[in-house]
């Protein structure tokens, strides 16, 4: 086992790992930019390491300081979190260059599933069903318009190395496209330093659903179910919950056969997830993300796995805990993201309780929330034996939930959750934007 881990992370996924890691007997080095030196992962940690100014780009983002943080403190691995360097194979590779274990994939199945061009094709490989889209990368307006025609309007133009909804852009018409695919690839340049585009075919309000998996590189792949997350502001996630209300058994092991077999073949390492577009009886590959998500506490809920645990343990010790044929799904759990409207200093905050309720944050009572980073700054996850249990439990969480100081959209969230067509489970992605006016004015 391994002695210190260095978390390059900040807020609500440092803290999460942090607590694991010292229920495994690991010490923790946390980093912090300026703007973060009291942030709870800073007061948790075992040691602290400021790392630089605000700016992403100036602290977070700064390979060589993270690792030679790592190196300093004496630590024997670095766990990346969930977004930033999370899924840069040429940061993967610099902390392995350094004798240091990256705890997620190896770089070059970061590399292949990273592009999405290149994730599709590898999905298509192993027998899993793809939308479908170009074969590789467009540029020309031309062979654009030809390829969107063959396809069959509407189109969607994705950025090959990235996500969250930036170079993403649909398309209803020829006329539209060149314009749109010149500001899709700025897009995606600005935000992933790849201006790389490709085209798929636009599913109309399909669900999104994605499974959790956890290799240990040897062949050995977890299933823990699947999450459905088509409640989305503008491509951002609001709400998730696990399982899916639009998945029956027979698609949950049509989905789970091919990423197994999929992830088996290229020998992945950790946490991972495997993305699904779900469109009637249909599904369809989306992409992988190779690392632990943020809505990873559903998963945990319903199978009581800790994924960070297994993920650790996968990457430093090649092994899981676990066998495959002891992942047992058991009710139902429900998480709602908590953004912040406002940046500011929390005046007051009571966190909800009882059983099956869990609140993951980096929030206490006087804490500064900065404008720099993401506006997510808690999750209430809830567990439940049936989805209506689940619901009723997140309702009455969200009233006990208090934040002041700061505006949240913790209101918004318990307007949805109670919304007719939200209870019925009959929804796809498109249902914020059918909701986004009456949500806009609660408070």
């Amino acid at each position: 086992m391994i002695q210190r881990i260095l978390i390059a992370n900040r807020g609500e996924i440092a803290v999460r790992v942090i607590r694991t890691c010292r229920e495994m007997g690991i010490e923790t080095v946390a980093v912090y930019s300026t703007a973060d030196k009291d942030n709870l992962h800073v007061k948790l940690a075992d040691q602290a390491v400021c790392i630089g100014p605000p700016p992403s780009a100036k602290s977070y983002l700064v390979k060589e300081n993270l690792i030679m943080a790592a190196l300093r403190t004496g630590c024997q691995a670095i766990h990346p979190g969930v977004g930033f360097l999370s899924e840069n194979a040429d940061f993967a590779r610099a902390v392995q260059k350094e004798g240091l274990i990256f705890i997620g994939p190896d770089p070059d199945v970061i590399d292949l599933l990273g592009d999405k061009v290149q994730a599709r094709n590898t999905a298509k490989k192993y027998g899993l069903p793809i939308t479908p889209g170009t074969e590789g990368a467009v540029s020309d307006p031309a062979a654009a318009i030809a390829a969107a025609e063959k396809l069959g309007f509407p189109v969607i133009i994705k950025a090959a190395a990235g996500g969250g909804g930036k170079g993403m852009r649909i398309v209803r018409s020829a006329a539209e496209l060149p314009e749109n695919l010149t500001i899709a690839s700025r897009e995606a340049l600005a935000n992933f330093a790849d201006g790389t585009v490709f085209i798929e075919r636009y599913l109309e309000n399909p669900r999104h659903v994605e499974l959790q998996i956890i290799a240990d590189g040897k062949g050995t792949v977890l299933v823990l179910g699947e999450r459905d997350c088509s409640v989305q502001k503008r491509h951002q996630k609001l709400i998730e919950e696990s399982p899916s209300p639009g998945v029956d058994e027979s698609m949950r092991n049509r989905m789970a056969e091919g990423a197994v077999r999929m992830f088996r073949e290229l020998k992945y390492r950790g946490a991972g997830t495997i993305e699904f577009l779900v469109s009637g009886k249909d599904f369809y590959f989306m992409e992988v993300n190779a690392r632990v998500q943020v809505e990873h506490p559903v998963s945990e809920f319903v199978t009581g796995v800790d994924i960070i645990r297994q993920q650790i343990l996968a990457c430093t010790e090649g092994k899981l805990e676990i066998e495959p044929s002891s992942v047992r799904l058991n009710g139902w759990s429900i998480e709602c993201r908590i953004n912040a409207l406002t940046p500011g200093k929390v005046s007051r905050l009571e966190v909800p309780g009882g059983p099956g309720v869990r609140f993951d944050s980096f929030l206490y009572n006087g804490c500064t929330v900065p404008p720099h980073y993401d506006s997510m700054v808690a999750k209430l996850i809830v567990h439940g034996p049936t989805r209506e249990r689940a619901l009723a439990r997140m309702n009455r969480a969200l009233q006990e939930l208090v934040i002041e100081g700061i505006k949240t959209n913790a209101s918004q969230q318990r307007w949805i959750i109670n919304h007719e067509k939200f209870r019925s489970g009959q929804f796809g992605t498109a249902y914020y934007g059918e909701i986004e006016k009456e949500v806009e004015h609660v408070h």
